[in-house]
């Protein structure tokens, strides 16, 4: 456990803005920041970020909370794991006792999966740093490679030993539980019983998260052999998916937003050569097929993408799918050519950073451009290819979404094939329109445009305040009611009773009305509303109760639904998106008078209603004697009399 002080310190160091930056790049607009948001696909930015406030909140899909709820979110970390991430960047000191075996027996598998592989880490540094095996065989691969200890050390290289279950056997008495070994992929259990090693006699190459936990590993057999892969990685599992990593990025990210472009390349060397060599925004899809999940990755820190290929013919055909995906996604893409036979690592071997910067400043060209070149050299004047040429080239160019960059590409197209440019027009624009199955909505939409317009509408939608009607459900009105009390429950308001005004206090009122009939069912919900309580009779009757009581809660779902709360109105995180739908809204406080006894009387009727529900379930059990029986009567009709008394109060305050 955190002591409540040391958590106290860590919030109040957190500026949102500089934790938020970690993961995403953030635009200023006004006096807050905007983004796309890290937790959902879209294209026009509706995640905002208020520094004055300590909060995020994203109009599009809902996510909302403070600094250390982020880290919890986008890292998928427990509450204690966020606040050590947030405590170690601003230097406060987290003390820990170490775990009783209780006690790790009550993590989850996740957080233990992760531990593992942070033993592993420094497992496979250790063997090849401080074993006779690991500086002859690994630092020797390493050494021939030409890397430095600077480059080793940074990227955390290491070797597992040649002997097959050596790093199993160390990580089991260490007290890893083979559960996590095998769940990790780090250890392969044998049919006939006893372990293996996955990454036996393989130098390695740890794979890092975007805060930089270690989540997999790669390694590289160092012996040749038809039957034994060269590379081999960490299987899928809880905490890696290969189509939603990049290696390097925790290294690069910084360096990415710094020169507002990331480098793509293949593999985990051309990474560690261009580091060392002193260009650091490089990322490396390890081998695999780029993914959607990787390109939106990337895209949080730039939108410039600049891919670099060897002069491997197949590979880069086999690539090119990837950069549709990438044009898809609103990203700029340029491609550069390196000689043959180069590829990045040995390109940047033979020369210094100025040299590759300036080479991929000379020979980058747009991936349109590229991509025509290319397969015009393969169509030559055989006319089906040409048109198969035509067609392809179109297909990348219709993936652009943005149609000013679009209508560049046709005329450039246009003059480099030789063709009308109306011709290719009509073909991208026949390409556009055609029906495409949109998973998100489980429809069938007709265009690109009808999608992105579709998703505007829905942000606008979202951006909306809900009204509270006579239909909304017990969960919608107590939002609303914990939501009066933190941001109005320290003013009054005036209500007439008969022919006078008098004075009410919001706190008050709700507590008063509510104290004796009825009790918040929603966890969280009712968390705040005790929270509140408890402070306001401390403070007494219009004292603000501080916010960052409910923001900064100790429970992660309680300071999420108090975010979420506090930022579904429009003065508290205002931004561009209200005025872009051009939503305008009466002002809350201003209409207190009114919102106040209509929320607490339509909560009061359905709790009311519920508790009829209830006693009518009741009278269905045929074990009631009589008397049980005439109880439950009178007190439904008293109910009731109750009810038809709240419903006419409810249409006055209504009307």
């Amino acid at each position: 456990m955190i002591d409540k002080e040391t958590v106290d310190r860590i919030y109040a160091a957190a500026n949102i803005v500089e934790v938020v930056s970690d993961f995403v790049t953030l635009k200023r607009k006004g006096a807050n920041y905007q983004a796309c948001c890290p937790f959902h696909s879209e294209r026009t930015p509706s995640f905002i970020v208020s520094p004055a406030k300590g909060l995020f909140k994203c109009f599009g899909c809902g996510k909302a909370g403070n600094a250390v709820t982020f880290v919890m979110e986008h890292e998928k970390m427990t509450y204690v794991e966020a606040l050590k991430y947030v405590a170690k960047k601003y230097g406060i000191e987290v003390r820990e006792r170490e775990l009783s075996p209780e006690e790790v027996k009550r993590n989850d598998d996740r957080e233990s999966m992760m531990v593992l592989n942070g033993w592993a880490s420094d497992y496979f540094q250790h063997v090849l740093h401080d074993t006779d095996e690991g500086l002859s065989v690994g630092m020797g691969y390493f050494r021939e490679r030409g890397f430095t200890d600077a480059t080793i050390r940074k990227f955390g290289l290491g070797f597992c030993p040649a002997k097959g279950d050596a790093m199993t056997t160390a990580a089991l008495s260490a007290g890893y539980k083979e559960q996590y070994l095998v769940d990790t992929g780090l250890t392969i259990k044998r049919e006939t019983g006893g372990y293996y090693d996955r990454f036996t006699g393989r130098v390695i190459f740890p794979i890092h998260s975007i805060s930089g936990r270690v989540i997999a590993f790669g390694g590289r057999v160092l012996r040749t052999s038809e039957r034994t892969a060269k590379y081999l990685n960490s299987p899928e599992s809880v905490v890696y998916s290969k189509s939603h990593s990049l290696y390097g990025i925790y290294h690069a990210k910084n360096a990415i937003v710094r020169e507002n472009y990331c480098i793509l390349v293949e593999g985990y060397t051309d990474v560690l050569r261009m580091h060392q060599t002193g260009i650091e925004n490089v990322v490396a899809s390890s081998g695999t097929s780029l993914t959607t999940d990787q390109i939106r990755l990337i895209s949080r820190f730039t939108k410039n993408i600049t891919v670099i290929y060897d002069g491997d013919a197949a590979g880069i055909k086999a690539s090119l799918r990837g950069i549709d995906m990438i044009l898809r996604e609103g990203l700029n893409v340029r491609v550069v050519l390196l000689p043959e036979p180069e590829d990045p690592d040995s390109f940047g071997r033979k020369h210094s950073a100025e040299e590759v910067k300036a080479y991929i400043a000379e020979h980058e060209e747009d991936f349109i451009r590229f991509k025509t070149h290319l397969l015009m050299a393969d169509a030559g004047d055989d006319p089906l290819r040409k048109a198969a040429l035509v067609t392809d080239i179109v297909q990348s160019i219709s993936e652009i979404p943005d149609p000013i960059i679009r209508s560049v590409f046709i005329r450039d197209c246009a003059k480099t094939m030789e063709m009308d440019e109306q011709v290719l027009v009509a073909e991208v624009a026949r390409k556009r329109t055609s029906v495409q199955y949109d998973r998100q909505t489980g429809e069938f939409v007709r265009s690109m445009q009808e999608r992105q317009r579709r998703e505007e509408k829905s942000m606008a939608r979202m951006a909306s305040l809900k009204g509270i009607t006579a239909g909304s459900s017990m969960d919608e009105l107590e939002k609303e009611i914990v939501g009066y009390l933190m941001k109005y429950g320290h003013l009054y308001f005036e209500h007439k009773e008969g022919p006078n005004l008098v004075r009410f206090n919001v706190a008050e009122t709700i507590f008063s009305d509510l104290r004796d009939e009825v009790s918040i069912r929603n966890p969280q919900y009712r968390a705040i509303y005790e929270c509140y309580e408890q402070h306001y009779l401390e403070l007494g009757e219009g004292v603000k109760v501080p916010e960052h009581y409910f923001t900064n809660h100790p429970d992660p779902a309680v300071c999420n639904a108090a975010v979420d709360i506090l930022t579904s109105d429009t003065n508290y995180v205002l931004s561009e998106l209200w005025k872009r739908h051009d939503i305008y809204l009466d002002s809350e406080e201003s209409r207190l008078s009114e919102l106040i006894p209509r929320v607490v009387t339509l909560y009061k009727s359905k709790t009311i209603e519920s508790i009829i529900a209830q006693l009518k379930e009741r009278l269905a059990d045929e074990n009631l004697s009589d008397e049980e029986l005439t109880e439950i009567m009178e007190n439904i009709s008293a109910l009731n009399e109750v009810r038809t008394r709240i419903a006419k109060k409810i249409s006055r305050l209504i009307l």
